[in-house]
């Protein structure tokens, strides 16, 4: 330890989606020394002693089933019990590897809607609006399709389309085109309607931040990336951030920030090492005997996430779906046409299809969103044991999600030990209009299913069975059967006023050389899947610290 660098010109806290970018982008010049701090291993199978399966099962696109319940390289944290999932405990996935959560998630690529930047603007938040930051999806992209108005290529980030498609989800986009929702591109001007999901996928394996972005900027002399370090607290002296205290092979050691400290551990670390270090909610913050350096009462409060509803279809006897497919002799034939053509069953992402639509007819923008895939999880084992275990019999997922919750939750430590896991409390289903929607896409569901040509292939639906068709009804099999769809955000929110953490240049309020960098710091939930903006935050973070910094040099 004693011939590593612990001074830098930045300190980078969590190498995942956020925290991979910022070290490439603040490193790139040659010059300016950066430290990057990852409680987690490497991503690469032969780097980590003990992990090869867990690490390989990172670069396969399919191992997303296998990761996201894996203790190697997930924290796999564990909510509170909540009220509106009947009591349940969930289990939060988040990434514990380079690469973060872009290394364990279901490779979906989506940007959301021009209106969600807009309304951080709006907000107070200068500088976020969709044309600030549409730039920064395009730089980061390299888009198999080639640049467009809308899509960049050259990036780091590969955006492709699925290697292999499925009569079923063909018969998916037909029927939703048939429902009324054009089939387009979901990441262009407009969202509504229906498309294949595009994934962050390059030549058949996972192209994650740490593939993207952190790989090729290792060998630079001023990057020095430290894995195994358990962030505990930063440093503050005098409301100045001068750097991060952090546990290393059982050792305390402090990297000591020439410029800035830079959070990058995501909707649950980010607030959880704030609120170590002294700043949060004050009264709270004392209580657990932690001296207070900032009163910050929204540090941990404003979570978001997206509740998943699926609805689960019976395919006619005869159709060959995923279930099958990861059984037996046809999984093995399907291994070795991976290993042969990089195709097949093992570049399959989270789902095929995306669907967008309103629940109301009246609404500008749609504020549902489907995740479609001719596969059936066992309801049961992934509500009691948070498995992902296929059924036997051919099914289909049609699985809904709103876009826009207005429940409310937090993110709390539990006391000032830092390897103690947060106390995480998502309030699922607390807002009247939160229980609407979800009914509505229920209901959504339930005619995409019956639209033509899919009915063809449709034998009967499995849950919420056909005979549950009231409000309350569907309701109930919403609090029973939903899970995470892993897109916390807002623990660290950009803005201002007295319940904001970050301000617009994600500035940690009233503490200089400390910033925020990761999805915590959205003020509200985009709509759709968080990696890629979280991306794109983090492409305009970095510009914004680069340019600080000649600015304060001019200034001294």
């Amino acid at each position: 330890m004693a011939d590593l660098p612990l001074d830098a010109d930045y300190v980078i806290v969590g190498a995942g989606s956020a925290g991979c970018v910022l070290a490439n982008r603040l490193s790139a010049d040659g010059r300016t020394r950066v430290l990057l701090i990852e409680a987690g291993g490497d991503d690469r199978p032969l780097r980590e002693r003990g992990q090869f399966l867990s690490n390989l099962m990172i670069h396969v696109p399919v191992g997303y089933a296998h990761t996201l319940k894996d203790p190697k390289v997930n924290w796999l944290y564990r909510t509170e019990p909540d009220p509106g999932t009947q009591g349940r405990r969930h289990i939060w996935p988040r990434g514990k590897v380079l690469g973060g959560s872009s290394s364990i998630n279901g490779l979906l690529y989506v940007r959301g809607q021009r209106a969600d930047y807009d309304g951080w603007r709006q907000m107070g938040c200068e500088g976020w609006g969709w044309d600030d930051i549409a730039p920064y999806f395009r730089r980061s992209e390299d888009q198999e399709h080639g640049a467009c108005d809308v899509h960049g290529a050259g990036g780091p980030l590969s955006v492709t389309d699925p290697a292999g498609r499925h009569p079923v989800s063909d018969a998916v986009v037909a029927a939703c085109e048939a429902l009324g929702l054009p089939h387009r591109d979901i990441n262009g001007p407009d969202q509504e309607g229906v498309a294949w999901y595009q994934l962050t996928v390059r030549n058949g394996r996972r192209c994650s931040s740490a593939v993207a972005y952190l790989h090729p900027a290792m060998s630079r002399p001023n990057l020095t990336v430290l894995t195994h370090a358990q962030a505990t607290r930063v440093v503050i002296e005098g409301a100045h951030a001068t750097g991060v205290a952090f546990l290393r092979g059982g050792q305390e050691h402090v990297a000591r920030a020439r410029c800035e400290v830079l959070l990058a551990g995501g909707v649950i670390n980010s607030p959880q090492l704030l609120q170590l270090s002294g700043i949060g909610p004050a009264e709270r913050l004392r209580a657990l005997g932690i001296d207070v350096q900032r009163d910050l009462p929204g540090v941990g409060e404003n979570l978001q996430d997206h509740l998943l509803v699926s609805s689960n279809f019976r395919l006619r006897p005869g159709t060959l779906s995923v279930n099958e497919l990861s059984r037996g002799l046809r999984l093995m034939g399907e291994v070795a046409r991976y290993a042969v053509s990089r195709k097949g069953l093992l570049t399959l992402s989270a789902a095929h299809v995306a669907a967008f639509c309103r629940s109301r007819p009246d609404l500008a923008a749609p504020d549902i969103q489907f995740h479609i895939l001719p596969a059936t999880v066992d309801g049961d084992a992934l509500v009691r044991l948070q498995k992902m275990q296929l059924e036997k019999l051919p099914g289909i997922s049609i699985a809904v999600c709103q876009l826009r919750p207005e429940s409310r939750g937090h993110v709390h430590i539990r006391s000032a030990d830092p390897l103690a896991p947060p106390r995480i409390t998502p309030n699922y289903l607390a807002d009247p209009l939160d229980r609407h929607v979800i009914v509505e896409g229920l209901r959504w569901a339930r005619r995409i299913a019956a639209a033509q040509p899919l009915a063809d292939f449709i034998d009967h639906q499995i849950n919420p069975a056909e005979d549950i068709v009231s409000e309350e009804d569907l309701l109930t099999h919403a609090r029973r059967a939903g899970t995470t769809l892993y897109h916390p955000v807002g623990t660290c929110a950009m803005g201002h006023g007295p319940t904001a953490v970050v301000d617009p240049r994600l500035r940690v309020h009233g503490v200089r050389g400390l910033r925020v960098v990761d999805a915590s710091i959205m003020p509200r939930i985009i709509s759709g899947n968080t990696n890629a903006p979280t991306i794109a935050i983090a492409e305009k973070a970095s510009d914004m610290i680069l340019t600080d910094a000649i600015q304060n040099t001019i200034m001294a």
